[in-house]
């Protein structure tokens, strides 16, 4: 069974595959001063809670991590609790996917498992979004080449940074609103944030596909990305484990 881990800088997503089947998922919140060993409990714990031996039944370990001294812990772990190298997406790991952007070397891992995974899920031309810390926008061409992107603010980024920047304004709890004019703060604040992300999302699919050849698809990920691809008029295809599987892919192509 492979283990593909995706530290983000919120959120650390986890999944078991045997095979191609995600047999087992798991988030938590990153924290980027654990160390090897409190990792090592993590897993365990998450492991046994679906039958899983720590030890024995993992036999390969994929990480994707934008966050470094996560990276460096976990590499860690698993060497020395599995007895074995984990397959980590960095400069120099085996893509398949021509990266044309000016510096290769800067673009993040989980956008490179995300463009891997959406590219093997629907062709291309194709636009991948990722709702995360940041809203991600990666551009992926007819062949499958990389051409580049855009980042946003994310949608919680937004929301807390209206809330500490302007100090009637409350931190709010992210829910659709009931309509686009707000009749309190609250609700106003709630239209502004996610209707407001839902119509930068089109206009940047619409400015986009003007660069592009061909009219692209779109695939979405991310916790947050139901929220607003509710509210876009841009057809969408949702796939919540899309990192998972482009490090399931991209381990494969580097074993």
């Amino acid at each position: 069974m492979l283990l593909a881990i995706d530290v983000g800088n919120t959120q650390t997503h986890m999944g078991v595959f045997s095979g191609e089947e995600l047999v087992a998922q798991w988030r938590t919140c990153t924290e980027g001063a654990r160390t090897a060993d409190e990792l090592a409990l993590t897993f365990r714990q998450l492991l046994l809670m679906n039958d899983l031996s720590f030890p024995t039944q993992i036999q390969a370990v994929a990480i994707s991590s934008v966050v470094p001294t996560l990276t460096a812990a976990l590499r860690e772990m698993v060497e020395r609790y599995f007895g074995f190298s984990p397959v980590v997406i960095e400069p120099g790991t085996k893509t398949g996917m021509s990266i044309l952007i000016d510096n290769p070397g800067e673009l993040g891992a989980d956008r490179i498992c995300n463009s891997v995974a959406a590219y093997s899920l629907a062709g291309g031309p194709l636009i991948v979004i990722d709702f995360g810390t940041a809203t991600t926008f990666d551009v992926i061409g007819q062949r499958g080449e990389y051409m580049g992107g855009a980042i946003a603010p994310g949608v919680q980024v937004s929301a807390d940074a209206l809330a500490q920047a302007a100090a009637r304004l409350p931190r709010i709890e992210l829910l659709p609103p009931r309509t686009v004019i707000g009749r309190s703060t609250t609700e106003s604040v709630r239209s502004g944030v996610i209707l407001g992300a839902a119509a930068m999302v089109d206009g940047m699919i619409e400015r986009i596909t003007g660069e592009m050849k061909g009219e692209p698809q779109v695939v979405a990920t991310g916790g947050l990305a139901p929220l607003v691809l509710e509210h876009c008029t841009t057809k969408s295809r949702f796939e919540a484990t899309l990192t998972l599987i482009g490090l399931r892919i991209l381990y494969q192509r580097n074993v």
